[in-house]
């Protein structure tokens, strides 16, 4: 930042970065409108001047917004809607605002990232499983935004993290525990840009569980597809018509893993006699359908990520906080 005695302006702001007002406009108000070069150069440009947007002046003069958000990919799934009703829970004592932004594009997310720590007015920020860049991370540590990540770390943030590649060896292990030699794995495609990929550690631990076991899964074993009811249908359809069909599941969320149990009832196949299933989450329906799963408590993360934050709206002296959620089996009928 160029130290100088007189306030930057959005004209030198505009000069510095070669765009017009209304392109600095735009970058404040509806990033994700404005192409990423352009709003990587009018950034730079800001950081530079060290320019301070009038609404970011009024909140700073009048401390407090009591405002809090959360920045979630998919938010009506089942898994991020039970984080954020305990993140809801934890904070409801509180006089805060809850303010959720959705993200469906990796622009969307990086403009969210851009303006919230100029524009935004808030408190504190939650993100959950979306990445951050170190730029990003860096633009809100410099403009005091307390913010807590879930499902992923960056060292000058605050985090709360689990072990997918764990998940995936315990959701294994237990599989061998009861006598599975041939087991498959359903799980996501590459991510989404703007999403993290935990589908990958998961196999990969249950990879290498099974090859302690002596046991390497075959190819045509692993079935990775977009996260459609319709996908989902043909993969079992392809897993259970091969020459030799494996004897268990082991799904990477247990929305998949639901629906792999619906697709074994309608080919009349015994759970878990003929095929043994397993999923990841422990989400209410879980339970409900008597799924064998692995808990990585969901609410808990939620709740978890308030209390880190308001610790630090609190005590900005506070050095960053980075938790690990242990992981449980949960047995139930369908292993």
């Amino acid at each position: 930042m160029v130290p100088n005695s007189k306030k930057p302006t959005i004209y030198e702001v505009a000069e510095r970065a070669g765009v017009s007002i209304a392109t600095i406009s735009r970058v404040l108000n509806t990033p994700e409108k404005v192409n990423a070069d352009t709003r990587s150069r009018v950034l730079a440009a800001i950081d530079e001047l060290g320019f301070i947007p009038k609404a970011e002046a009024r909140a700073r003069a009048l401390s407090r917004t009591n405002r809090v958000g959360v920045i979630t990919p998919f938010f009506t799934a089942p898994s991020f809607v039970q984080r954020l009703r305990g993140a809801a829970s934890a904070l409801s004592p509180y006089n805060h605002e809850f303010i959720i932004y959705s993200v469906d594009s990796l622009n969307r997310l990086a403009g969210f990232l851009s303006s919230i720590p100029l524009t935004a007015n808030l408190d504190g920020l939650i993100l959950m499983s979306l990445p951050v860049h170190d730029d990003e991370a860096q633009r809100l540590i410099d403009h005091n935004i307390d913010t807590v990540l879930i499902e992923y770390s960056c060292p000058g943030l605050n985090s709360i993290e689990i072990d997918d590649f764990y998940g995936g060896r315990l959701a294994a292990r237990h599989l061998l525990q009861k006598g599975h030699k041939r087991i498959a794995f359903l799980g996501d495609k590459e991510p989404l840009d703007y999403s993290i990929h935990p589908a990958g550690r998961r196999l990969n631990g249950m990879r290498q569980e099974l090859k302690g076991a002596g046991i390497d899964i075959p190819d045509d074993y692993i079935r990775l597809i977009t996260d459609t009811l319709e996908e989902t249908n043909q993969a079992v359809d392809e897993l259970l018509n091969l020459p030799t069909p494996p004897t268990a599941i082991f799904a990477s969320s247990d929305v998949q893993a639901l629906r792999v149990l619906k697709k074994a009832r309608q080919r009349g196949i015994n759970v878990p006699t003929q095929l043994a299933v397993i999923g990841f989450d422990d989400i209410d329906a879980a339970e409900y359908s008597d799924l064998t799963t692995i808990r990585q408590h969901l609410d808990e993360s939620g709740r978890l990520a308030v209390e880190i934050l308001l610790a630090h709206m609190l005590d900005s002296s506070r050095p960053p906080q980075h938790v690990k959620l242990q992981l449980a089996l949960v047995e139930r009928k369908t292993t």
